[in-house]
């Protein structure tokens, strides 16, 4: 087994804060983000934090309210330096893949609308992936795996286990309004083995490299999946 602490992971959270069409706030959701990065870094792992247009990253305000604060959410908003750092992310572009040895997309609605579409993103994914190296997303961030590619031209996903927020669980939140399309539909669409688990419940799986939970309170179980692929990782 590796020495844990020596590995590098790059998170990369949302730029996008409102949407349009309903004029609501949005962003990471925040549960999403704290459960992993302290479960990260309380392992010694070097964490650094990316969006696509660098600087403050957007949280959901819903997110923050009382029926979603988790302990390690009240942890965060008590921790100025972990803060900071989501105040003061570095952008996607001056990112090199190589620096890192695995790449982790916490959910909310905001990642749906910039990270399918942005070609860095795409092009880390990609890299990490053909790499060998631990693709994590849980909740509404396998969306940032709609236009990623296989090395054979086919979607990424197409064949592979892959979880992230159902059908049921947006209809029940009533956001269907909130997102670009269904992430279900459209993993289907692109020909994953869409796996699930029941609404709310934690669920998380792996193939290959390829880490994927389902829904907020999966953040806790793909965390403990790219720790363990990290220990088992050739230096």
């Amino acid at each position: 087994m590796n020495n844990i602490k020596s590995k590098k992971v790059l998170i990369v959270v949302t730029s996008f804060d409102e949407v349009k069409s309903t004029g609501h706030k949005t962003g990471i959701w925040i549960e999403e983000f704290a459960t992993p990065y302290y479960l990260l870094t309380g392992q010694g792992i070097e964490v650094t934090i990316a969006s696509p247009q660098g600087g403050k990253a957007p949280i959901d305000p819903k997110s923050t309210l009382p029926d979603f604060t988790t302990d390690d959410v009240k942890r965060f908003f008590g921790d100025e330096d972990a803060q900071n750092r989501l105040n003061n992310t570095i952008k996607l572009t001056d990112v090199d893949a190589a620096d890192y040895d695995a790449i982790f997309y916490p959910g909310g609605h905001g990642p749906m609308w910039d990270l399918p579409e942005d070609v860095k993103s795409i092009e880390l994914i990609q890299s990490f992936y053909e790499a060998g190296k631990p693709v994590a997303l849980v909740c509404h961030a396998p969306a940032a795996l709609q236009n990623v590619k296989a090395k054979n031209g086919d979607p990424l996903v197409k064949g592979k286990q892959v979880a992230g927020f159902t059908n049921t669980e947006e209809i029940a939140g009533q956001s269907t309004a909130e997102v670009p399309f269904m992430l279900e539909d459209m993993l289907i669409e692109k020909g994953a083995k869409y796996a699930k688990g029941a609404d709310w419940q934690p669920f998380a799986v792996v193939d290959g490299n390829l880490i994927t939970g389902q829904n907020p309170a999966s953040s806790h179980s793909v965390a403990e999946k790219i720790i363990a692929a990290l220990a088992t990782q050739v230096s």
